[in-house]
Order: structure tokens, then C-alpha cells, then sequence
């Protein structure tokens, strides 16, 4: 259950981080921080779920679905 969460949490910070770069690119303010931070770290939270997901099916935690239809 533990894992869903940060799995969740995880990707909620994936979608904010994605809606504060579209937000810094309406706004255009050249005080305020760039897209491409926002995007950077939207990249590493993705890279994190991704390799998450692989450590945990490497080591048995979760299965995938054998029959997907």
C-alpha cells in the first residue's frame, strides 16, 4: 500500500510540475523562474517513477498482469 502512495505522490508531482511550466509559459516574466526548471523537474520525478517501477518488478514486489486482455 506504502508503494501506491509514493507511486501516486509521485506522479502528482509529475502533473504539477507540468502545469507550472505551462503557467511560466503564459506568464513570460522574466523575474520569475524559467520553463525549463519547471520541465527539468518534471523529467527527474519521471525518471524516478520509471526506475521505481523497474527495481520494484526486478525484485518481485509487484507482478505484472500475466494475461492483459
Amino acid at each position: 500500500m506504502l508503494l501506491k502512495i509514493i507511486l501516486v505522490t509521485l506522479l502528482a508531482i509529475v502533473i504539477f510540475s507540468l502545469f507550472q511550466a505551462l503557467f511560466a509559459m503564459l506568464k513570460n516574466d522574466e523575474t520569475a523562474p524559467k520553463m525549463s526548471k519547471f520541465l527539468g523537474r518534471r523529467l527527474i520525478f519521471s525518471a524516478l517513477v520509471v526506475i521505481l517501477l523497474i527495481v520494484l518488478l526486478l525484485t518481485g514486489v509487484i507482478t505484472p498482469n500475466p494475461r492483459p486482455y
